[in-house]
């Protein structure tokens, strides 16, 4: 089965998703509603959190290192440490991302790929202690590579946090079934800022319906909205 995905993410009334470029409150500052935003995280109970590329490569910042000789590797998927309790999700269809280790923040590491994703990199993922999944369609499907990370690693929790465009195509897929938003009293005001939670090529209206599930008054001025998130009948 599917593990349960909650979509959380931290915005400004103007929908800025950058907090170092947002305006001061008397009510709090950036790290208050940091704060605020890894304790939703941590309540949430995920034992998983999945990113795209480009919020993971601001992450993990290695050089590409392939292995010198040839080596055999596993496809369509090699899962380093099935017995790993947390997990970080990387969303990487050209397989552009690299890393030092097997862990960040001391959850493992699991990247999902695309098919035409070459030997030689599966083998420095698989030499980095890193596990992955190779969709074997050009359109990956999402639903099924999940549905494999819950049977194979245990994963019944995933925090999606981001950016627009894994949200987007996560949403638009059926995959989401909450937004969990927090709304902190601050704005960004930039007229070249990307103020978008989740993007679609064609949009999401149609895709998707919000149903509100909760809204909670936190403290430093936010607020903490939920939504269920269902596909239009």
């Amino acid at each position: 089965m599917k593990p349960h995905v909650i979509c959380l993410m931290i915005t400004s009334p103007d929908g800025s998703l950058h907090p170092s470029r947002w305006t001061k409150s008397p009510d709090g500052e950036r790290s208050d509603w940091t704060a605020l935003y890894e304790k939703i995280h941590t309540e949430h109970a995920g034992n998983a959190w999945m990113v795209g590329r480009v919020t993971m490569a601001e992450m993990s910042k290695a050089k590409a290192h392939p292995p010198t000789e040839p080596v055999d590797v596993a496809r369509p998927h090699h899962f380093a440490r099935p017995g790993a309790s947390t997990f970080a999700i990387a969303l990487d269809p050209s397989g552009k991302l690299h890393f030092s280790g097997d862990e960040l923040f001391g959850d493992h590491i699991v990247v999902l790929l695309g098919p035409d994703v070459p030997d030689s990199h599966l083998a420095e993922l698989a030499g980095d202690g890193v596990s992955y999944v190779v969709s074997d369609k050009k359109a990956l499907d999402l639903h099924a590579m999940l549905t494999l990370l819950g049977q194979e690693l245990g994963i019944t929790r995933i925090l999606l946090e981001g950016g627009a465009s894994v949200n987007g195509s996560m949403l638009a897929a059926g995959l989401v079934d909450e937004i969990s938003l927090v709304i902190a009293p601050a704005l960004e005001g930039r007229a070249d800022s990307d103020r978008v939670i989740a993007f679609g090529e064609e949009g999401l209206a149609g895709k998707v319906e919000l149903s509100l599930k909760s809204c909670d008054v936190l403290a430093h001025g936010a607020i903490h909205v939920r939504y269920d998130v269902r596909m239009p009948s």
